[in-house]
């Protein structure tokens, strides 16, 4: 796992090979990254990160000046490597939380400039994320909610849809 820019640029940390996350490629992340950077300067934002994993996506907003990032993951030790590597880089600015992202999206909480979400692309409730999201007030106003999920699911008619970007098998939907 690399961070692609910021304070910790070319750090890498290896990922144990008994984890069953999928973390988002190198490939994607910076291409997904150079989009959001046309739409929001990441410094002093707050920002969410769903079904967190190894973290790569945590680290890298850290990296890129966010003040404050929540990881939801519910696997124990990919919590653990989060925490791991959070504790490596000696930041203060990354909140982990072990715990299931449905209870999270329910429960009351203030809303995030940014959200990012990576599900099991076969998780069977993908499609209620955009809703949770919305429906619980999570999006600041002018704030961006990230999606990636695979190729079958489609959220063009969602009334918040902003664009679909696609890198290889990767699929993001940005909504706003």
């Amino acid at each position: 796992m690399r961070v692609i820019s910021g304070i910790y640029k070319r750090r890498r940390f290896d990922v144990p090979r008994t984890f069953k996350a999928r973390p988002t490629t190198d490939f994607a992340k910076e291409n997904l990254f150079n989009v959001l950077n046309n739409y929001m300067d990441f410094e002093e934002m707050t920002a969410l990160d769903l079904f967190a994993g190894t973290g790569s996506i945590s680290i890298e907003l850290v990296s890129r000046g966010c003040k404050r990032v929540v990881s939801v993951e519910k696997e124990a030790a990919h919590y653990a490597f989060i925490c791991k590597v959070m504790q490596e880089v000696k930041t203060d600015r990354c909140f982990p939380i072990r715990g299931d992202v449905f209870k999270y999206l329910n429960s009351k909480h203030e809303p995030f400039d940014f959200i990012f979400a990576d599900p099991p692309y076969e998780l069977k409730e993908l499609k209620s994320i955009p809703d949770l999201v919305f429906n619980n007030n999570l999006l600041a106003p002018e704030g961006l909610f990230v999606l990636e999920h695979g190729k079958s699911d489609h959220f063009e008619e969602h009334p918040r849809f902003l664009e679909r970007r696609i890198y290889g098998s990767v699929n993001f939907t940005i909504f706003r």
